[in-house]
């Protein structure tokens, strides 16, 4: 008696948001995400943009009325267009360790893209690159962070045993703060001020919201992330709509941003304090009182370990070490800060380039994630 169900009543909102708790009751590596984020991203339908429209759809199975799997079917008409595909992604799995549900929740989702003419199934991914994406394929016993999507060990084996095939992988990378400035990025850093004119600067909360400087990174990530896999331009709008959503928690100090002889902005790396204890004291929900133990976490009471989401340097520019700039920056603050160790966000395996940064700092590859992908039957 299994059945999956569009999600449109509050039951079913309420289901979808909280199977989570059943499935990682004890889970101490899983982070959870904050129920309203969740909530608000259900929320949407159809989502007009001037480069096409998302189509969103969330799923709920249950067997015998009680909920044991979910998933989110979107289909992204910008990235379709941009990367010439027919792609239905699928986002925010999870299930019991039952091959039945896992199956019928890809094939529901497979079954509705193809109403639209999918040919392709592709994740976990989400709508943009913000959003979490790549399975956990090994290493499930290393804590998880709020960035990033954790699964237990028997997901990817339903994903094989489903006939999914792996289309890209990322890996993170760990790395222990070093109490000085390794001498490679002092040398490098030196040449980008001195030969390259480039130079480190800090921006406020207004600056960023009232200056312009919120929408020249965003614009700068457009540049510099447009070839990666799966990648599509961020429009005004959602934007607009990440700056309000994250300004208020963000800790300038952790985003230094690289400007040119002409003020231009050249680079940026988004780090930021870790958050996966006070998550989990948080519960999923800011209230009554997950939102001072966020704030513990980010202003006062700060956590051992530094995530270092994104770096980004437009694309002429790349290949000449200007990251250490970056480095340079950010080592001593780091220090100040308490952290001791940092990891990176998701990279994709075969970005040499990006990868090939952390050589000076000693790094473990702790972390691989996969997106996986299989043609639809007609």
């Amino acid at each position: 008696m299994l059945e999956i169900i569009k999600v449109t009543s509050k039951k079913e909102v309420s289901d979808f948001i909280h199977l989570p708790d059943y499935i990682y009751q004890d889970c101490p590596q899983y982070v959870p995400d904050l129920r309203d984020d969740v909530r608000a991203l259900i929320a949407q339908r159809e989502v007009a943009t001037k480069d096409g429209t998302l189509y969103i759809q969330p799923f709920v199975a249950y067997r015998h009325e009680v909920p044991v799997g979910r998933i989110v079917g979107i289909i992204n008409e910008c990235a379709n267009k941009k990367w010439h595909t027919k792609n239905i992604r699928f986002s925010m799995i999870e299930f019991i360790d039952d091959l039945e549900v896992s199956a019928a929740l890809l094939n529901t989702v497979a079954e509705w893209g193809q109403s639209f003419g999918m040919t392709h199934i592709q994740g976990p991914l989400g709508i943009t690159d913000f959003d979490k994406e790549g399975m956990l394929v090994e290493n499930f016993d290393m804590p998880g962070s709020p960035s990033t999507i954790y699964n237990p060990d028997y997901y990817p084996r339903h994903m094989e045993a489903l006939g999914m095939t792996k289309e890209v992988d990322w890996v993170q990378i760990h790395i222990n703060i070093p109490k000085e400035i390794p001498g490679r990025y002092q040398r490098v850093a030196q040449y980008c001020r001195e030969q390259m004119g480039l130079r480190v600067i800090k921006v406020s909360a207004n600056m960023i919201r009232n200056k312009g400087y919120g929408k020249k990174i965003f614009d700068l990530l457009n540049v510099a992330y447009e070839p990666l896999f799966g990648f599509t331009r961020f429009s005004e709008e959602q934007t607009k709509q990440f700056i309000n959503k994250y300004l208020p928690v963000i800790d300038t100090r952790l985003i230094p941003l690289i400007v040119d002889e002409k003020d231009e902005v050249v680079g940026v790396a988004v780090t930021m304090g870790g958050l996966s204890k006070a998550m989990h004291k948080a519960g999923g929900s800011l209230w009554p009182f997950g939102w001072w133990h966020l704030l513990k976490a980010l202003k006062w009471k700060l956590e051992d370990n530094a995530e270092m989401l994104l770096i980004a340097v437009r694309p002429d520019l790349q290949g000449y070490g200007v990251n250490a700039l970056f480095f340079e920056d950010l080592i001593p603050l780091y220090n100040k800060c308490g952290f001791r160790w940092a990891e990176t966000g998701p990279q994709l395996e075969d970005n040499v380039r990006e990868l090939s940064q952390w050589k000076p700092l000693n790094p473990e590859v702790i972390k691989r994630r996969r997106c996986y992908t299989k043609t639809l039957k007609d």
